[in-house]
């Protein structure tokens, strides 16, 4: 976690530029500016608070609509003049109605895989009769996990006997199978990374370096 007093608040006339980014997907929500007390503020209640350049005052993220940033993790960069807040989105982020205040195109690569894990625990709730993602979920652990075991056997066939184009709808559909299972179970690809972390500590060295 970002320590405060590290900060060079005097740089920048005690305003830093604050980026918000959704902890699971990587996609950049929005950019704001934090003073000392907003900061102060954002690490004291979890939930993201800014300074309001125009108004002159702090104002939580989403008081007024419900769509909150729930703090998963702050940190300041290397020169300790910006800050970087992982955050857990409750609903879309910008004014206009996107997630993102810098378009609709969604999270980059594979941050997509994770909005997916989104939309499957939302879809778990849906009337089984409209959803396939409802009515597998209701159909019980054993079912999923059959369906987990035919995707895997037939990607598995795919990459032996297919083509490119072959082996990578037949992964799609495993992997969607897996979300739901992981979902089915109490789980989620967020737990699955924490527990590659765990295995692969040099990795991590790595990729924050």
């Amino acid at each position: 976690m970002i320590d405060i007093d590290l900060l060079d608040w005097a740089k920048m006339g005690g305003l830093l530029p604050t980026i918000a980014q959704d902890a699971a997907t990587g996609e950049v929500r929005m950019l704001g500016y934090c003073n000392r007390d907003a900061l102060e503020a954002t690490l004291a209640t979890r939930v993201v608070t800014f300074f309001s350049r125009s108004r002159g005052t702090l104002w939580v993220k989403g008081e007024t609509s419900g769509n909150r940033l729930e703090l998963v993790d702050a940190r300041a960069d290397c020169d300790q003049d910006a800050i970087l807040l992982l955050v857990r989105p409750l609903g879309p982020t910008c004014h206009t109605g996107t997630d993102s205040c810098f378009g609709a195109a969604g999270p980059p690569g594979i941050g997509f895989i994770a909005t997916l894990g989104r939309t499957i625990a939302d879809r778990a709730a849906a009337d089984p009769a409209d959803s396939y993602t409802a009515r597998l979920i209701a159909q019980g652990i054993k079912r999923i996990a059959q369906k987990v075991g035919e995707e895997g056997v037939e990607t598995a066939l795919a990459a032996v006997a297919g083509d490119k184009a072959e082996v990578e709808a037949e992964a799609a559909d495993l992997v969607y199978h897996l979300l739901v299972l992981l979902h089915a179970k109490g789980s989620s690809l967020d737990e699955v990374v924490t527990e590659l972390r765990r295995r692969h500590p040099a990795s991590n060295a790595t990729v924050s370096s």
